[in-house]
């Protein structure tokens, strides 16, 4: 079964214009374009500018989806290439085109680690914990956090990253690594504090 027909809707019937199919497309995708921007941009407003234009220049563009990629991925590549135009207009001093010298790219290990598994399960699924993530993922460089929110949080592939974002699969898989290890240096240092309160207890 076709993507489109697990999804119940066809995109011939779309692109021959039919306005039903096309809702049930929106209907079908519209949660995770409006929580990938929301989650790009941090703003519940912008991220429905984003959904609203995802499906306009979706519809305007119908007719040029050949089908080489998941209609999902083709949406997802609108949506954030709408979200980065905000990124842009909102913080211009951010280069969202700098290269970073990604395919030779250094990674250095975390400055900090610590061994999680002290803390009891309840602590690390907390809600205290789940925010702090969400902050330490807000605080990750645009061209860091983009790429982290495609792959992991999304569940796209390598190939489907670097096909939206048109980086190179080896400078997706670079930003990559070093957001995780971004994040994991961050949360050793969130949860170190936890553990060094325990043992003072």
């Amino acid at each position: 079964m076709s993507e489109t027909e697990s999804n119940g809707y066809s995109i011939q019937e779309i692109q021959s214009g039919n306005q039903s199919e096309f809702a049930k497309l929106i209907d079908a995708h519209s949660n995770q374009i409006y929580r990938l921007a929301l989650k790009m941009l941090n703003n519940p407003q912008d991220a429905e500018d984003v959904l609203q234009n995802t499906f306009l220049k979706a519809l305007q563009n119908i007719n040029k989806f050949e089908g080489r990629s998941r209609i999902s991925t083709w949406l997802y590549r609108i949506a954030t290439n709408e979200a980065l135009m905000i990124i842009r207009k909102q913080r211009p001093e951010v280069n969202l085109n700098e290269v970073e010298d990604d395919d030779n790219y250094s990674v250095n290990p975390p400055i900090q680690l610590i061994d999680w598994c002290c803390l009891p399960e309840n602590e690390l699924l907390s809600s205290e914990s789940k925010l702090e993530l969400e902050n330490a993922i807000q605080n990750l460089s645009e061209t860091l956090r983009i790429v982290f929110i495609l792959r992991d949080i999304e569940g796209l592939s390598i190939q489907e990253t670097s096909q939206i974002l048109n980086l190179t699969e080896t400078a997706v898989k670079t930003r990559l690594l070093r957001a995780r290890l971004n994040l994991r240096e961050h949360l050793s240092a969130f949860y170190g504090d936890r553990l060094l309160a325990r043992s003072k207890e």
